[in-house]
Protein backbone atom coordinates (compact mmCIF):
# COMPACT_ATOMS: atom_id res chain seq x y z
CA UNK A 1 0.00 0.00 0.00
CA UNK A 2 1.33 3.31 -0.81
CA UNK A 3 -0.13 6.48 1.32
CA UNK A 4 -0.15 10.41 0.18
CA UNK A 5 -0.79 13.14 2.25
CA UNK A 6 -2.24 15.82 -0.42
CA UNK A 7 -2.24 19.43 1.74
CA UNK A 8 -3.21 22.66 1.01
CA UNK A 9 -2.60 25.04 3.35
CA UNK A 10 -5.45 27.08 4.84
CA UNK A 11 -7.43 26.56 2.54
CA UNK A 12 -10.34 26.10 4.66
CA UNK A 13 -12.02 29.43 5.98
CA UNK A 14 -15.34 30.87 7.19
CA UNK A 15 -18.62 31.48 5.00
CA UNK A 16 -18.35 35.35 3.07
CA UNK A 17 -20.83 37.75 2.23
CA UNK A 18 -19.02 38.19 -1.39
CA UNK A 19 -19.03 34.61 -2.04
CA UNK A 20 -23.26 34.31 -1.44
CA UNK A 21 -22.31 32.87 1.77
CA UNK A 22 -20.16 30.16 0.59
CA UNK A 23 -16.48 29.90 1.60
CA UNK A 24 -13.98 30.05 -1.22
CA UNK A 25 -13.34 26.21 -0.75
CA UNK A 26 -17.40 26.07 -1.47
CA UNK A 27 -16.73 28.54 -4.72
CA UNK A 28 -13.55 27.29 -6.37
CA UNK A 29 -13.92 25.09 -9.46
CA UNK A 30 -12.69 21.59 -7.94
CA UNK A 31 -13.75 18.60 -9.77
CA UNK A 32 -10.77 16.03 -8.49
CA UNK A 33 -11.28 17.16 -4.82
CA UNK A 34 -14.56 16.78 -4.75
CA UNK A 35 -14.16 13.30 -6.56
CA UNK A 36 -12.01 12.05 -3.58
CA UNK A 37 -14.98 13.27 -1.19
CA UNK A 38 -17.76 11.10 -3.35
CA UNK A 39 -15.47 7.78 -3.62
CA UNK A 40 -14.28 8.32 0.22
CA UNK A 41 -14.79 9.01 3.78
CA UNK A 42 -15.03 12.76 4.90
CA UNK A 43 -15.01 13.71 8.22
CA UNK A 44 -13.18 17.59 10.34
CA UNK A 45 -10.01 16.94 12.52
CA UNK A 46 -9.03 19.33 14.79
CA UNK A 47 -5.48 19.41 14.31
CA UNK A 48 -4.94 22.10 16.72
CA UNK A 49 -5.20 20.96 20.11
CA UNK A 50 -6.99 23.55 22.76
CA UNK A 51 -5.13 26.20 24.38
CA UNK A 52 -2.82 25.93 21.58
CA UNK A 53 -1.52 28.87 18.95
CA UNK A 54 -2.72 27.78 15.40
CA UNK A 55 0.20 27.91 13.67
CA UNK A 56 0.62 25.58 10.53
CA UNK A 57 3.92 23.60 12.68
CA UNK A 58 0.97 22.83 14.69
CA UNK A 59 -1.08 21.50 12.84
CA UNK A 60 1.05 19.75 10.40
CA UNK A 61 3.32 18.05 13.33
CA UNK A 62 -0.17 16.96 14.46
CA UNK A 63 -1.38 15.77 10.97
CA UNK A 64 2.08 13.83 10.52
CA UNK A 65 0.80 11.93 13.40
CA UNK A 66 2.68 13.71 16.69
CA UNK A 67 1.06 14.85 19.17
CA UNK A 68 2.26 18.48 19.38
CA UNK A 69 1.33 18.81 23.01
CA UNK A 70 4.29 16.51 23.30
CA UNK A 71 6.62 17.33 20.33
CA UNK A 72 6.14 21.24 19.97
CA UNK A 73 8.86 23.38 21.03
CA UNK A 74 8.28 26.02 18.52
CA UNK A 75 8.52 27.20 14.50
CA UNK A 76 12.31 27.98 14.32
CA UNK A 77 13.87 25.08 15.26
CA UNK A 78 11.72 23.31 12.71
CA UNK A 79 12.68 25.87 10.16
CA UNK A 80 16.48 25.47 11.67
CA UNK A 81 16.49 21.70 10.68
CA UNK A 82 15.84 22.36 7.10
CA UNK A 83 18.59 24.67 6.50
CA UNK A 84 21.06 22.17 8.35
CA UNK A 85 21.37 25.12 11.17
CA UNK A 86 22.82 23.56 13.94
CA UNK A 87 21.46 23.97 17.91
CA UNK A 88 23.33 23.69 21.07
CA UNK A 89 21.89 22.87 23.85
CA UNK A 90 21.70 25.98 25.39
CA UNK A 91 20.73 27.66 22.26
CA UNK A 92 17.30 29.03 20.80
CA UNK A 93 16.30 29.50 17.15
CA UNK A 94 13.95 32.42 16.01
CA UNK A 95 12.29 32.83 12.31
CA UNK A 96 13.61 36.51 11.53
CA UNK A 97 10.85 37.86 8.86
CA UNK A 98 11.79 40.25 6.43
CA UNK A 99 8.91 42.57 6.79
CA UNK A 100 7.61 46.33 6.09
CA UNK A 101 6.72 48.44 8.52
CA UNK A 102 5.00 51.87 7.32
CA UNK A 103 4.24 55.14 10.02
CA UNK A 104 4.92 52.11 12.73
CA UNK A 105 2.08 49.86 11.39
CA UNK A 106 2.53 46.48 9.77
CA UNK A 107 2.03 47.09 6.30
CA UNK A 108 2.98 43.33 4.84
CA UNK A 109 5.01 40.30 6.69
CA UNK A 110 6.81 39.54 3.83
CA UNK A 111 8.16 42.34 2.34
CA UNK A 112 6.51 42.14 -0.83
CA UNK A 113 7.43 38.09 -1.38
CA UNK A 114 11.33 39.54 -1.46
CA UNK A 115 13.18 37.39 -3.58
CA UNK A 116 15.24 34.83 -1.92
CA UNK A 117 18.61 36.28 -3.75
CA UNK A 118 17.70 39.55 -2.53
CA UNK A 119 16.79 37.99 1.20
CA UNK A 120 20.25 36.73 1.28
CA UNK A 121 21.99 39.89 0.28
CA UNK A 122 20.50 41.85 3.36
CA UNK A 123 20.82 38.69 5.17
CA UNK A 124 24.42 38.87 5.12
CA UNK A 125 24.73 42.45 5.69
CA UNK A 126 22.86 42.01 9.52
CA UNK A 127 25.66 39.58 10.54
CA UNK A 128 27.17 42.31 13.15
CA UNK A 129 23.54 43.39 14.10
CA UNK A 130 22.95 39.79 15.45
CA UNK A 131 25.17 38.65 18.53
CA UNK A 132 27.69 36.41 17.23
CA UNK A 133 26.34 36.62 14.18
CA UNK A 134 24.31 33.55 13.63
CA UNK A 135 21.70 34.95 10.95
CA UNK A 136 20.48 31.91 8.30
CA UNK A 137 19.12 33.19 4.89
CA UNK A 138 15.64 31.03 3.89
CA UNK A 139 13.48 31.33 1.37
CA UNK A 140 12.51 34.96 0.27
CA UNK A 141 11.70 36.71 3.46
CA UNK A 142 11.90 33.39 5.65
CA UNK A 143 14.97 33.44 7.85
CA UNK A 144 16.78 32.54 10.85
CA UNK A 145 18.38 33.86 14.20
CA UNK A 146 20.09 31.82 16.82
CA UNK A 147 20.65 33.29 20.22
CA UNK A 148 21.98 32.00 23.02
CA UNK A 149 20.03 31.50 26.41
CA UNK A 150 17.22 33.69 25.57
CA UNK A 151 13.87 31.68 26.28
CA UNK A 152 11.89 34.37 28.39
CA UNK A 153 10.51 36.36 25.61
CA UNK A 154 6.97 36.14 24.11
CA UNK A 155 6.42 37.12 20.75
CA UNK A 156 3.93 37.58 17.98
CA UNK A 157 3.76 36.46 14.17
CA UNK A 158 3.96 38.92 11.49
CA UNK A 159 0.94 37.87 9.64
CA UNK A 160 -1.14 38.12 12.76
CA UNK A 161 -0.75 41.92 12.99
CA UNK A 162 -1.19 42.91 9.16
CA UNK A 163 -2.48 46.52 9.63
CA UNK A 164 -1.77 47.27 13.48
CA UNK A 165 0.86 49.06 14.99
CA UNK A 166 3.52 47.39 16.00
CA UNK A 167 3.97 48.97 19.22
CA UNK A 168 1.35 46.98 20.62
CA UNK A 169 2.80 43.81 19.35
CA UNK A 170 6.87 43.96 20.09
CA UNK A 171 8.58 41.27 21.65
CA UNK A 172 7.63 41.01 25.73
CA UNK A 173 9.05 39.05 28.78
CA UNK A 174 12.45 39.09 30.58
CA UNK A 175 14.59 38.77 28.00
CA UNK A 176 12.50 41.24 25.44
CA UNK A 177 14.93 43.74 25.13
CA UNK A 178 17.56 41.80 23.26
CA UNK A 179 14.88 40.79 21.21
CA UNK A 180 13.70 44.45 20.53
CA UNK A 181 17.63 46.14 20.51
CA UNK A 182 18.43 43.65 17.67
CA UNK A 183 15.34 44.86 15.50
CA UNK A 184 15.94 48.10 16.52
CA UNK A 185 19.48 48.34 15.01
CA UNK A 186 18.88 46.45 11.64
CA UNK A 187 16.49 49.33 10.75
CA UNK A 188 18.51 51.92 9.56
CA UNK A 189 21.12 49.49 8.03
CA UNK A 190 17.54 48.55 6.03
CA UNK A 191 16.68 51.94 5.22
CA UNK A 192 19.74 52.04 3.11
CA UNK A 193 20.26 48.90 1.99
CA UNK A 194 21.25 48.96 -2.12
CA UNK A 195 18.42 46.39 -2.70
CA UNK A 196 16.00 48.08 -0.82
CA UNK A 197 16.64 51.19 -3.08
CA UNK A 198 16.62 48.73 -6.29
CA UNK A 199 12.94 47.28 -4.75
CA UNK A 200 12.05 50.81 -3.86
CA UNK A 201 12.86 52.12 -7.37
CA UNK A 202 10.74 49.54 -8.88
CA UNK A 203 7.64 50.38 -6.87
CA UNK A 204 7.99 47.55 -4.92
CA UNK A 205 7.73 46.84 -1.07
CA UNK A 206 11.02 47.60 0.83
CA UNK A 207 12.53 44.91 3.63
CA UNK A 208 12.56 47.90 6.19
CA UNK A 209 12.70 45.67 9.57
CA UNK A 210 13.17 42.30 10.32
CA UNK A 211 10.51 40.48 12.78
CA UNK A 212 11.62 38.46 15.58
CA UNK A 213 9.18 35.15 16.43
CA UNK A 214 8.58 31.20 16.56
CA UNK A 215 11.62 30.98 18.64
CA UNK A 216 12.24 27.36 20.65
CA UNK A 217 15.08 24.91 21.09
CA UNK A 218 15.60 21.90 18.78
CA UNK A 219 12.67 19.65 19.60
CA UNK A 220 12.80 15.52 20.79
CA UNK A 221 11.27 13.42 18.08
CA UNK A 222 10.94 9.54 17.40
CA UNK A 223 11.66 8.82 13.62
CA UNK A 224 8.18 8.09 11.88
CA UNK A 225 9.52 4.36 11.25
CA UNK A 226 9.41 3.77 14.83
CA UNK A 227 6.10 4.37 15.11
CA UNK A 228 4.22 3.75 12.35
CA UNK A 229 6.88 1.18 10.27
CA UNK A 230 6.56 3.29 7.63
CA UNK A 231 9.19 5.13 5.24
CA UNK A 232 7.91 8.66 4.34
CA UNK A 233 9.15 12.20 2.06
CA UNK A 234 7.87 15.50 2.30
CA UNK A 235 7.35 17.22 -0.79
CA UNK A 236 7.60 21.39 -0.13
CA UNK A 237 9.22 24.69 -0.78
CA UNK A 238 8.54 26.02 3.15
CA UNK A 239 11.34 25.01 5.78
CA UNK A 240 9.04 24.52 8.40
CA UNK A 241 7.46 21.70 6.85
CA UNK A 242 11.43 20.67 5.71
CA UNK A 243 12.24 20.67 9.17
CA UNK A 244 9.36 18.29 10.16
CA UNK A 245 10.51 15.61 7.75
CA UNK A 246 14.26 16.35 9.09
CA UNK A 247 13.06 15.13 12.77
CA UNK A 248 10.39 12.81 11.79
CA UNK A 249 13.47 11.10 9.20
CA UNK A 250 12.05 11.23 6.23
CA UNK A 251 13.81 11.79 3.19
CA UNK A 252 13.23 15.64 2.25
CA UNK A 253 12.86 16.31 -1.30
CA UNK A 254 13.54 19.76 -3.25
CA UNK A 255 11.99 20.52 -5.87
CA UNK A 256 13.37 23.40 -8.48
CA UNK A 257 10.77 26.02 -9.06
CA UNK A 258 9.12 25.35 -5.61
CA UNK A 259 8.41 29.15 -4.73
CA UNK A 260 5.81 28.70 -1.80
CA UNK A 261 3.85 31.18 -3.58
CA UNK A 262 0.83 30.56 -6.41
CA UNK A 263 3.19 29.76 -9.15
CA UNK A 264 5.21 27.19 -8.15
CA UNK A 265 6.14 24.05 -10.01
CA UNK A 266 3.10 22.31 -9.75
CA UNK A 267 4.04 19.60 -12.16
CA UNK A 268 7.61 18.88 -10.26
CA UNK A 269 6.34 18.32 -7.14
CA UNK A 270 3.37 15.82 -8.11
CA UNK A 271 6.16 14.10 -10.54
CA UNK A 272 8.82 14.21 -7.60
CA UNK A 273 6.16 12.32 -5.53
CA UNK A 274 5.09 9.97 -7.64
CA UNK A 275 8.83 9.07 -8.30
CA UNK A 276 9.22 8.93 -4.36
CA UNK A 277 6.75 6.19 -3.39
CA UNK A 278 9.37 3.69 -5.75
CA UNK A 279 11.41 3.52 -2.27
CA UNK A 280 8.99 5.18 0.66
CA UNK A 281 5.75 4.29 1.47
CA UNK A 282 4.07 7.61 1.93
CA UNK A 283 4.85 11.08 0.83
CA UNK A 284 3.69 14.64 2.17
CA UNK A 285 3.11 17.05 -0.26
CA UNK A 286 1.94 20.42 1.03
CA UNK A 287 0.94 23.79 -1.18
CA UNK A 288 1.53 26.88 0.82
CA UNK A 289 -0.63 29.23 -1.56
CA UNK A 290 -3.86 28.99 -0.34
CA UNK A 291 -2.49 30.41 2.90
CA UNK A 292 -0.23 33.46 1.28
CA UNK A 293 -3.61 34.18 -0.61
CA UNK A 294 -5.46 34.33 2.72
CA UNK A 295 -2.88 36.23 4.48
CA UNK A 296 -3.17 38.95 1.68
CA UNK A 297 -6.73 38.88 2.29
CA UNK A 298 -7.28 38.74 -1.38
CA UNK A 299 -10.63 35.60 -2.05
CA UNK A 300 -9.86 35.90 -5.94
CA UNK A 301 -6.49 34.79 -5.62
CA UNK A 302 -7.51 32.34 -2.62
CA UNK A 303 -9.63 30.87 -5.14
CA UNK A 304 -7.70 30.70 -7.90
CA UNK A 305 -4.98 28.82 -5.61
CA UNK A 306 -7.38 26.26 -4.49
CA UNK A 307 -7.90 25.48 -7.53
CA UNK A 308 -4.94 25.57 -9.46
CA UNK A 309 -3.85 23.01 -6.13
CA UNK A 310 -7.35 20.39 -7.63
CA UNK A 311 -6.48 20.64 -11.30
CA UNK A 312 -2.17 20.57 -11.37
CA UNK A 313 -1.80 18.50 -7.95
CA UNK A 314 -4.80 16.35 -6.70
CA UNK A 315 -5.83 15.38 -10.54
CA UNK A 316 -2.46 14.35 -11.57
CA UNK A 317 -1.41 12.84 -7.93
CA UNK A 318 -4.46 10.49 -8.49
CA UNK A 319 -4.17 9.40 -12.05
CA UNK A 320 -0.90 8.80 -11.56
CA UNK A 321 -1.44 6.45 -8.21
CA UNK A 322 -3.90 4.73 -10.52
CA UNK A 323 -1.37 3.93 -13.39
CA UNK A 324 1.17 2.73 -11.02
CA UNK A 325 -0.85 -0.80 -10.55
CA UNK A 326 -0.55 -0.64 -6.58
CA UNK A 327 -2.86 -0.12 -3.70
CA UNK A 328 -2.95 3.63 -2.54
CA UNK A 329 -4.86 5.49 -0.11
CA UNK A 330 -4.65 9.07 0.22
CA UNK A 331 -5.43 12.02 2.50
CA UNK A 332 -6.40 14.95 1.41
CA UNK A 333 -7.24 18.18 3.77
CA UNK A 334 -5.91 21.66 4.86
CA UNK A 335 -3.69 22.37 8.42
CA UNK A 336 -5.70 24.75 9.74
CA UNK A 337 -8.16 27.15 8.10
CA UNK A 338 -7.06 30.89 7.34
CA UNK A 339 -9.92 32.56 6.94
CA UNK A 340 -10.34 35.99 4.61
CA UNK A 341 -11.47 37.97 7.09
CA UNK A 342 -8.94 37.85 10.07
CA UNK A 343 -6.25 37.35 7.28
CA UNK A 344 -4.46 34.79 10.19
CA UNK A 345 -5.03 31.42 10.81
CA UNK A 346 -7.98 30.28 13.08
CA UNK A 347 -8.16 27.19 15.83
CA UNK A 348 -11.76 25.93 13.79
CA UNK A 349 -11.90 21.98 12.69
CA UNK A 350 -10.52 21.20 9.50
CA UNK A 351 -12.63 19.17 6.47
CA UNK A 352 -10.69 16.08 5.31
CA UNK A 353 -11.62 12.71 3.33
CA UNK A 354 -9.75 9.48 2.94
CA UNK A 355 -10.63 7.36 -0.32
CA UNK A 356 -8.24 4.79 -2.70
CA UNK A 357 -8.15 0.97 -2.00
CA UNK A 358 -10.37 0.00 0.65
CA UNK A 359 -12.46 2.61 2.04
CA UNK A 360 -15.80 2.39 1.32
CA UNK A 361 -17.71 5.44 0.58
CA UNK A 362 -19.85 8.24 2.74
CA UNK A 363 -22.60 10.02 1.43
CA UNK A 364 -20.87 13.15 0.85
CA UNK A 365 -20.56 14.02 -2.65
CA UNK A 366 -18.41 17.40 -2.88
CA UNK A 367 -15.21 18.26 -0.70
CA UNK A 368 -15.75 21.53 1.50
CA UNK A 369 -15.85 22.46 5.27
CA UNK A 370 -20.02 22.04 5.19
CA UNK A 371 -20.02 18.86 3.67
CA UNK A 372 -17.03 17.11 5.54
CA UNK A 373 -19.06 17.79 8.82
CA UNK A 374 -21.40 14.88 7.57
CA UNK A 375 -19.19 13.24 6.79
CA UNK A 376 -18.52 9.11 8.04
CA UNK A 377 -16.03 9.82 10.18
CA UNK A 378 -17.48 12.75 12.39
CA UNK A 379 -14.77 14.60 14.44
CA UNK A 380 -11.44 13.56 14.93
CA UNK A 381 -8.26 14.73 16.55
CA UNK A 382 -5.44 15.55 13.82
CA UNK A 383 -3.02 13.58 15.44
CA UNK A 384 -4.93 10.26 14.86
CA UNK A 385 -5.37 10.41 11.00
CA UNK A 386 -2.54 9.28 9.80
CA UNK A 387 -3.26 5.85 11.49
CA UNK A 388 -7.18 6.08 10.25
CA UNK A 389 -5.35 6.21 6.78
CA UNK A 390 -3.10 3.52 7.54
CA UNK A 391 -5.92 1.63 9.15
CA UNK A 392 -8.18 2.18 6.29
Amino acid sequence: MKYVVLLGDGMADWPLEALGGRTPLQAACKQNMDLIGRIGRCGLARTVPEGMTPGSDVANLSIMGYDPRRYYTGRAPLEAAAMRVPLGENEIAFRCNFVTVIDGIMDDYSAGHITSEEGAEIARSLKNVVPGGRIYPGVSYRNIVVLTACRDAVCTPPHDIMGKPISDHLPRGDDAHILIDIMERARPLLENHPVNRRRVSMGLKPANMIWLWGQGPAPSMPRFHDIYGLDGAVISAVDLLKGLGVYAGWRVIDVPGATGTIDTNYAGKVEAALRALGSVDIVYLHIEAPDEAAHSGDVEQKIRAIELFDERVVGPMISGLKRSGEPWRVLLLPDHPTPIKIRTHSTDPVPFAIAGSGIDADSVDVFDEISASRGGYGRVEGKDLIRMLIAG
